[in-house]
């Protein structure tokens, strides 16, 4: 007699052969060797792990890093950051020692390497980097978002109706390229004359605490600026313990990329012992305390950028969180930004949380892309990370706020316009009885639209 065995219920499934769009390997972070650059042949670890010495010998100008890089690089490259730094440029050089070493981090060091490496493209962007039909977008502005416009007290931006932003002072330890404050932040460039925060800080810090106790229904707080590295501790741990005393604050967010780009900083004993104080002051008064920083590549994470993270939480910060932004030539593709949510949430302990589509400020049309685009990523990435890791891709649309790349209302492609709306009045909108009822429009970078498109925009280009 014979038996018939029964199928089982679940029965190996074969292995696909064509492969997955995207193959995850795990790589462990590692601390590029920075005596590889002729002007740090001599740097110590003691040095390179101080906070001190990576402010001290930050590259500001061209002669500093011709110092660093000594004769690997060409002429051609400096003649072209020069005509980028004279004319185009809406932020100085300032990237620290850290930042650099990231930095065609594990091969040879060439003219061709650095202009294509990543890091350099929004760190220190050179004239052939950027377009020369469509620098800018006919409707780029300095302060694309209006947070200048909504400030309700010298840096406090009221635009969501329970959170506000607290831009505490107007320099970073290092100035991005794409840097949405571009009007604000840093020092002044011959292609952008910059606004001045004009009160002394503790005026300002004042001003900031009436404005929330005289509004209760203010919830979340982001405490940024420029960047909170550069607040004096002693002012910073003032301004946090001043926030926690108010009953209404319920979420308060350090934003910092100096996390990634000056760890050291947050290693540094006394900033790590005050950031105890302010997280068991928020823990013990039931609020959320995190940081969010900004990382945009795989490239710029470190052993040392994990110790400052796992350091944050280790002393009682909730959560270490990423917002990083969509560039071309940067992260713009599933491979690049899957293995930087990988490198985030799995080897530095950062949670990816929000890319955001690369603002509409002067000369960013090469960084930019489309809605479209954004909206493929996020399809792309979807199913790869942990769904609390998962980070979502939003547009920030001037009047209205972040909104997820696929909650617009409306979307001509041919001339890359999409429209939004929105469920809130900012600050400046108390009085709108239509606000609500608006159409926004936001524009994609013209160079990336049909032939019919980007006709369009040339017969209005002077509209």
């Amino acid at each position: 007699m014979t038996h018939t065995i029964p199928h089982p219920r679940h029965a190996p499934v074969a292995a696909p052969t064509a492969g997955q769009p995207y193959e995850y390997h795990r790589r462990p972070l590692v601390e590029p060797d920075w005596t590889r650059f002729p002007g740090w042949r001599h740097v110590t670890r003691d040095q390179w792990e101080s906070a001190q010495w990576q402010r001290v010998n930050c590259v500001k100008n061209i002669k500093q890093l011709r110092t660093v890089l000594g004769d690997l690089i060409d002429d051609s490259f400096y003649t072209d950051l020069e005509a980028d730094q004279k004319a185009l440029a809406t932020m100085s050089m300032l990237v620290p020692p850290q930042m650099i070493n990231t930095m065609v981090p594990f091969a040879p060091l060439t003219t061709e390497a650095l202009l294509a490496d990543p890091i350099r493209r929004y760190m220190i962007p050179v004239a052939s980097d950027r377009r020369t039909d469509w620098p800018s977008h006919p409707y780029a502005s300095r302060d694309s978002l209006h947070e200048h416009d909504m400030w309700v007290a010298e840096g406090l931006t009221h635009r969501y109706p329970t959170k506000v932003l607290a831009e505490l002072l107007s320099t970073c330890p290092q100035y991005c390229g794409h840097c949405t404050r571009m009007d604000l932040v840093g020092n002044s460039t011959p292609a952008v004359d910059k606004l001045k925060l004009t009160l002394k800080p503790v005026e300002r810090y004042d001003a900031h605490i009436a404005y929330l106790k005289a509004h209760p229904g203010v919830r979340d707080v982001v405490v940024s600026g420029g960047d909170v590295a550069n607040v004096p501790w002693r002012n910073l741990e003032s301004y946090l313990m001043r926030l926690l005393e108010l009953e209404t604050v319920r979420d308060i967010r350090l934003a910092t990329k100096a996390l990634m780009g000056l760890p050291q900083h947050w290693l540094q004993p006394d900033v790590v012992e005050g950031l105890e104080r302010v997280a068991r002051t928020a823990a013990r008064r039931g609020v959320n305390l995190a940081i969010h920083t900004h990382v945009n590549h795989a490239q710029s994470l470190t052993p040392l950028v994990a110790k400052a993270a796992q350091t944050a939480l280790d002393v009682g910060v909730r959560d270490v969180r990423n917002q990083g932004v969509l560039m071309r030539g940067v992260n713009a593709a599933t491979p690049e930004l899957l293995d930087l949510c990988f490198a985030l949430q799995g080897e530095a302990g950062i949670l990816p949380y929000y890319f955001y589509m690369c603002d509409m400020i002067p000369n960013a049309e090469h960084w930019r892309v489309p809605v479209w685009h954004a909206q493929q990523l996020q399809h792309d990435i979807m199913g790869y990370l942990p769904g609390y890791a998962t980070p979502r891709i939003v547009c920030d649309v001037p009047f209205v706020g972040k909104r997820w790349v696929h909650m617009l209302t409306d979307y001509d492609r041919e001339r890359g316009i999409s429209y939004w709306t929105k469920n809130y009045r900012t600050s400046i909108e108390s009085a709108d009885l239509e606000a609500l009822n608006k159409r926004y429009a936001y524009y994609d970078p013209i160079d990336t639209l049909p032939d019919g498109g980007q006709q369009w925009w040339t017969d209005h280009r002077d509209d």
